[in-house]
Formats: C-alpha cells, sequence, structure tokens
C-alpha cells in the first residue's frame, strides 16, 4: 500500500462524518456540496431567518460557512485519528451576499503536520449567475481525536 493511500485511506468517510456531528451546519440547513481531497463546497439556501436588516445573507452566516468549508478542506488531507480547529480567519466581505443560495468553496493552500493553511470564497447565486461575495483565509491546527 503506497504512503498516500495509507495516510488518506477513509478521507471521506471521516469528513463527511465529522461535518454530520456539527450542529451549527445542521441548525443553518447547510450541506456538503462537494469534496475532494484539499477542497470542500459548503452550500446553504436562503432563508429569511439567516438574513441581516437588508435583507442579504448575514455576515455572520457567510463567515461560519466559510469557515467551515476550509476546515472540511483542511481535514479532509489530515491522517486518521486526527480532529480539525480554526486558529484564526479573516474574511474580506468584498459584496453584498444578496442571492438565492451561499457556497463557500475551501481550498488548502499548505497542509502541515500541525498547521494547515486555507484559502476560501464564497459566491451567492442570484438571477442565475454567481456573483463572489467573501474571500477568507484561515490558519487550521490538527488535532489527534480520542
Amino acid at each position: 500500500m503506497s504512503d498516500f493511500v495509507a495516510r488518506f485511506a477513509g478521507w471521506e468517510a471521516r469528513t463527511r462524518e465529522s461535518f454530520a456531528r456539527q450542529g451549527a451546519m445542521t441548525h443553518l440547513g447547510a450541506t456538503l456540496h462537494e469534496l475532494a481531497p484539499g477542497r470542500c463546497t459548503i452550500a446553504i439556501p436562503f432563508r429569511p431567518e439567516l438574513s441581516q436588516q437588508h435583507g442579504y445573507f448575514h455576515a455572520g452566516i457567510t463567515s461560519a460557512v466559510a469557515d467551515s468549508a476550509g476546515g472540511y478542506a483542511g481535514l479532509s488531507l489530515f491522517p486518521e485519528n486526527s480532529e480539525v480547529l480554526t486558529v484564526e480567519f479573516k474574511i474580506n466581505l468584498i459584496a453584498p451576499a444578496n442571492g438565492e443560495e451561499l457556497h463557500a468553496t475551501g481550498l488548502v493552500v499548505r497542509s502541515g503536520r500541525t498547521l494547515t493553511v486555507c484559502t476560501v470564497e464564497a459566491s451567492v447565486k442570484r438571477d442565475g449567475h454567481w456573483h463572489a461575495c467573501a474571500i477568507l483565509q484561515q490558519t487550521l491546527m490538527r488535532v489527534e481525536s480520542s
């Protein structure tokens, strides 16, 4: 068995199982839209309960979904018996999140033994087109699970 297969065996099931345990994403109605090693897209349909005063997705919702997308992109590259914690992130809200659906796609920039850096782009679908609304950079920490 190659080192790659040994390190990543079961990555998808572990990542999906971790996402299923996350109460915040379940509460918001978010789903794993796309999952590949080092990449994760989370989707969330718009509901008035997720909005701010102008009727757009609230920045806190956009941030939470983007944080999770990066986190699960990172977790997908972690070895077995690992979990993920966000150490820090910086988000730029580049346009109002005005749309009927929000997608956040996380990509691993560098996966280290302890720290992993990801970038995330969030976009909203409006009038049949996707519009970027946020960019996030994030540092994750790998922790051993019990």
